[in-house]
């Protein structure tokens, strides 16, 4: 178990003055961390690493609780159920594996991608797991008993992302094919593309509401959807590099989203502008915000996390 190093990053401003604080450096794993989630209870933070582990802290101390070994193959995506007993994971093993959150058990194996488990997702009322993969496909997940309840269908690419509305009622789907698809959760079919993008979709997040999505991809540019019509509302940009992760403030008014170049930026979405960015270390694949707002984490290459304090604009 490795104690957290303190390191104090420089704040780049765009537009408002912010204040510069410190970010707390995580280390631990071997290799490039390539997902983060928190419990619901905002108690543990898990990390997915090309280390083929997954680790669990406590939060905020950052203290190392277990590992979780059993992948054979990079982990692509951590995920926890809305009750917070199981974490889900997705790996380049082609599997999905549930874990009891309590112990650190291995509770089942879930096959059926015939490729690269990229991305996981449980909806928020917890009846469903959907999954996203290299084999171009997105499917439906049984929460308690692991199977697969449906194959929805295929992108013309790999899938990046996959993301539930908070009315559990919408699945949008990112791809390398520069497309997003809706999906109608209870009808299980697929509602409308959006095409917007020119370059590999890499993130989404809907709006706390439901009435909006909000998408990043390796165009630069952060779009913002009507998901009633999947009309373009708004387009946002361009970043100083490839965004790959994207996350939502709980109280919606703000985004964060980080590239490849390690660019952390903080999104004004009532202004519609970037209100501020900070260089950490490249490249950073993965966003989450704490689930107290003050903080978001990032994965990047060398294996760190880093917990960045929310800056608040001068006054």
């Amino acid at each position: 178990m490795r104690a957290a190093t303190l390191t104090i990053m420089l704040f780049l401003t765009v537009g408002p003055v912010v204040h510069a604080q410190a970010a707390t450096e995580l280390k631990g794993h071997t290799a490039l961390v390539h997902s983060l989630a928190f419990s619901p209870n905002g108690k543990l933070l898990a990390s997915g690493s090309f280390d083929n582990t997954i680790k669990l802290r406590e939060y905020p101390s950052g203290k190392e609780v277990r590992t979780l070994s059993g992948h054979s193959a990079p982990v692509y995506c951590v995920a926890f159920s809305p009750d917070g007993a199981v974490l889900a994971s997705s790996s380049q093993d082609q599997t999905i594996r549930y874990w009891n959150a309590a112990d650190g058990k291995l509770l089942r194996e879930l096959r059926g991608h015939t490729g690269i488990v990229s991305h996981l997702a449980y909806s928020p009322n917890g009846k469903l797991l959907v999954s996203g993969g290299q084999d171009k496909s997105v499917r439906f997940w049984n929460p308690t008993d692991g199977k697969e309840q449906k194959n929805l269908g295929a992108h013309g690419g790999s899938v990046y992302c996959v993301a539930f509305s908070p009315n559990s009622k919408v699945l949008a789907s990112t791809s390398g094919d520069m497309t997003i698809k809706l999906w109608d959760v209870a009808g299980e079919k697929e509602l409308k593309t959006l095409k917007g993008h020119n370059d590999a979709v890499t993130g989404a997040v809907f709006s706390t509401d439901s009435t909006r999505l909000l998408s990043v991809g390796f165009d630069r540019y952060l779009h913002i959807w009507n998901v009633a019509t999947g009309a373009e509302l708004k387009k946002l940009g361009p970043t100083p590099d490839d965004p790959f992760g994207i996350a939502l403030s709980r109280d919606g008014k703000a985004a964060a989203t980080v590239g490849y170049g390690g660019h952390l930026l903080f999104w004004d979405l009532e202004q519609g502008k970037i209100q501020s960015m900070r260089k950490l270390k490249p490249v950073a694949y993965c966003i989450t915000f704490a689930p107290d707002g003050k903080a978001v984490v990032t994965g990047h290459e060398d294996g760190t996390c880093y917990i960045t304090p929310v800056s608040t604009p001068a006054r």
